[in-house]
């Protein structure tokens, strides 16, 4: 089974950047559309970005356009989300997530949390002065 696990979270003031990482473990990623997702305290976990195997990102949170980027390095095997100008409203727990077949290679035009049956643990993001 896809193990996912997420890295790179921390405490960041506004107008910072972080950049999370999603690797795995004995299962390659470049096979793999992936998607991050996040989970602001007491909200729903909602789709934020993701990249298909081609290499090609589709967003899906308003909020981020031209502040966050997606990238792979097959080489490394993972997955990275550059995340650039932070604001507190991005304060939450951030998870990759990927599917099996057959549409385990593409980016759809939602992002529904249910329809993605590998997940991380997430790491937190916390962006406060």
């Amino acid at each position: 089974q896809l193990q996912l696990v997420e890295s790179g979270g921390g405490l960041v003031q506004p107008g910072g950047s972080l950049r999370l990482s999603c690797a795995a473990s004995r299962f390659t990623l470049r096979d793999y559309a992936i998607v991050w997702f996040r989970q602001a305290p007491g909200k729903e976990r909602e789709g934020v970005l993701c990249i298909n195997t081609r290499g090609v990102g589709t967003d899906y949170a308003d909020s981020v356009k031209g502040r966050f980027t997606i990238s792979r390095d097959n080489v490394k095997n993972t997955v990275y989300l550059q995340m650039n100008n932070l604001k507190s409203e991005d304060t939450g727990t951030y998870y990759c997530a990927a599917r099996g077949a057959p549409l385990s290679t593409y980016c759809t035009d939602e992002a529904r949390e249910g329809d993605y049956n590998y997940w991380g643990q997430g790491t937190q993001v916390t962006v406060s002065s």
